[in-house]
């Protein structure tokens, strides 16, 4: 009989935080950077909104899956493992424990977003740009609306404000707003939108809204 006993001065707790992801993406969620032949096993403890369950995997050959929806560990051309989930969904937020034991030491990961201990799944928000007149000044306006999470506003001009509205099924709403001072260059005037659902930002040519009709040129 075997007996393996792991030093816990060498253990690691890692955490990775902000992890957000899209809706019907493919995600591979890694562990450690030991490869398997350093390593002895690999345990992922989920919580998800309705179970609770695990997947393991150990060198000896060993193969745990309780979760049986799909969820699958997998290694990559250098022999690293992760777990690999194919087609993220609503059904997949939850809180991500992984432990890796190896020779010597281990590894501890907890993955969450914005220190709440949860998945974030990326929307998308509608976007929008305009320019309106108040108290006699010309105003530049640029709107991303109900994305998750909130998105960055910035303007090819500096003097500009920004206000993020979070909503009760959090969503959040932000909205960009900058004075056009005299003399200020207008026909160049933009503004560019960040959003994790997004590769590339989005820019938008404000252009004159009129009757609360808002109109925007946009490149993807």
């Amino acid at each position: 009989n075997q007996s393996t006993s792991v030093n816990s001065s060498t253990s690691s707790p890692k955490i990775v935080r902000n992890s957000a992801f899209n809706l019907g993406s493919e995600v591979n969620l890694t562990c450690s950077n030991k490869t398997w032949n350093e390593m002895m096993f690999v345990t992922w403890t989920i919580t998800l909104k309705n179970k609770h369950c695990s997947i393991g995997y150990s060198n000896e050959g060993r193969s745990d899956d309780l979760c049986k929806d799909g969820k699958s560990l997998r290694n990559t051309s250098s022999a690293q493992s992760y777990l690999h989930i194919s087609n993220f969904s609503n059904n997949d937020v939850g809180v991500y424990n992984c432990e890796s034991v190896y020779t010597g030491g281990n590894d501890n990961y907890r993955i969450h977003p914005n220190g709440i201990s949860f998945f974030a799944v990326a929307v998308g928000p509608h976007i929008s740009a305009w320019l309106e007149f108040k108290d006699n000044k010309m105003v530049a306006v640029c709107k991303a609306e109900r994305g998750k999470p909130a998105a960055n506003i910035s303007w090819s001009h500096t003097g500009y404000s920004s206000t993020v509205e979070p909503g009760l099924d959090g969503f959040f709403t932000v909205e960009s707003r900058l004075e056009l001072l005299e003399g200020m260059d207008k026909e160049n005037l933009s503004c560019a939108i960040r959003h994790p659902y997004w590769k590339e930002e989005k820019i938008l040519w404000p252009k004159k809204q009129f009757k609360g009709q808002a109109f925007a040129e946009w490149i993807a």
